[in-house]
């Protein structure tokens, strides 16, 4: 793994925009091992904020924005919707 995929800090972006897509970490993270957890805890500190403000943007308060994006986080990670995903796609 490279030393900058050990940084769990979010990627800085304007609350309007999403990150770009670092497929080597959206790759590791759909994997299995434990690995795996670093790369996917990452992916949800850099996109959290993003679709946080995404869904206050539609008009619900903090705290229902709150729980939509965990309920987002929640049904992404049971649903395993990594495993369908792919640069080429």
């Amino acid at each position: 793994m490279e030393s900058s995929d050990q940084n769990l800090e979010p990627t800085p972006v304007s609350a309007r925009q999403f990150a770009t897509t670092h497929w080597s970490v959206v790759l590791e993270a759909r994997n299995s091992a434990d690995e795996s957890s670093t790369a996917l805890e990452r992916l949800c500190r850099t996109y959290w904020y993003p679709l946080y403000a995404f869904v206050r943007r539609a008009g619900h308060d903090p705290h229902s924005a709150q729980d939509l994006t965990q309920e987002f986080f929640a049904r992404f990670l049971a649903k395993n919707y990594l495993s369908g995903v792919s640069p080429e796609k």
